[in-house]
């Protein structure tokens, strides 16, 4: 799992609630870092779980420059910003996996499963 989180102390939770929940992540603070990680990673990646909004391009942006270069890699946005901002993000599509923040680790393992089926 790859995720992109522009705030470090979110970053570091993320990671960590994730690897509670048995997942192998892939950690990164910024998309430009997040397309290093993919060209240097050779095993497979399923899911890319990311921040919608952030500083040098939307989540939306980078799951789709993402997915150019992994084909199949699945994705779960976050945000801590209201419906209304993130609607023009175009990430509350129907069938686009979306995380309110904060979010409680239940909450987490219930949308990450529905994101990888």
């Amino acid at each position: 799992m790859l995720l992109v989180e522009d705030e470090k102390a979110l970053l570091e939770l993320g990671k960590t609630l994730l690897e509670q929940l048995g997942y192998s992540v892939l950690a990164t603070g910024s998309p430009n870092e997040a397309f290093q990680l993919v060209d240097e990673y050779a095993g497979d990646i399923h899911l890319l779980m990311t921040d919608v909004v952030m500083p040098e391009m939307s989540g939306r942006d980078l799951q789709q420059r993402l997915i150019a270069l992994r084909p199949g890699l699945k994705c779960l946005f976050m945000s801590g910003y209201t419906a209304d901002v993130i609607a023009h993000q175009g990430v509350l599509a129907l069938g686009v996996h979306f995380l309110q923040k904060p979010f409680s680790i239940e909450t987490l393992a219930t949308k990450l499963r529905e994101a990888l089926k």
